[in-house]
């Protein structure tokens, strides 16, 4: 039977930060199952960079139904947490169900992969004090605040925390998440 893998995310998270993931992942032979605040279809965002702007922009992106809710999640039956960016982590933060999740991943030293915006979600839980992260490199702040120290590199491994800063650099950030995730839990 293949080692589960969640994916916690919600509507305005960033299409390629979950499908991306997503795939990888059940291409390596893991079964994975996306949550959210409720089972639902979910919207999906795009986050491009255009000449001119200050920021990155905005577009709808994909819809994913969500396998389940997050009050629906028994986390000892997963083996490793991914948790998207995009807007979506600015509100499920306040999600006392997912705080739980994401609570109860740390306390078992279960692998945790975190992109972009996700480390808000880690950092709304305390989980980040003491640790080396990125994130989207406007966040450094808020994870200094957070009592990490920020590094803006591709993707930084502490421990089974694995964090990368956005979509662009997926490739190092699923190479890196999978070799902690073969040393901890094996797809079979």
């Amino acid at each position: 039977m293949a080692a589960k893998i969640l994916i916690v995310t919600g509507d305005a998270a960033e299409s390629l930060e979950v499908l991306y993931p997503y795939q990888r992942l059940r291409e390596e032979g893991y079964d994975v199952h996306i949550a959210a605040p409720a089972r639902k279809k979910l919207q999906f965002v795009v986050h491009d960079f255009e000449p001119g702007f200050d920021t990155y922009t905005e577009k709808p992106g994909y819809t994913w139904p969500a396998d389940l809710a997050f009050s629906e999640v028994d986390p000892g039956q997963y083996a490793a947490l991914v948790i998207p960016g995009g807007r979506a982590p600015e509100y499920l933060r306040n999600d006392p169900e997912l705080r739980k999740i994401l609570k109860s991943f740390f306390d078992a030293d279960k692998p945790v992969a975190q992109i972009c915006h996700g480390p808000l979600l880690t950092a709304a839980i305390g989980c980040l004090t003491g640790r080396r992260v990125t994130a989207y490199p406007a966040l450094e702040l808020d994870m200094q605040a957070a009592g990490a120290t920020f590094q803006d590199s591709e993707a930084v491994v502490d421990g089974t925390l694995v964090s990368s800063r956005a979509w662009p650099d997926h490739s190092r950030w699923m190479r890196e998440f999978l070799t902690v995730l073969r040393a901890k839990a094996p797809a079979t």
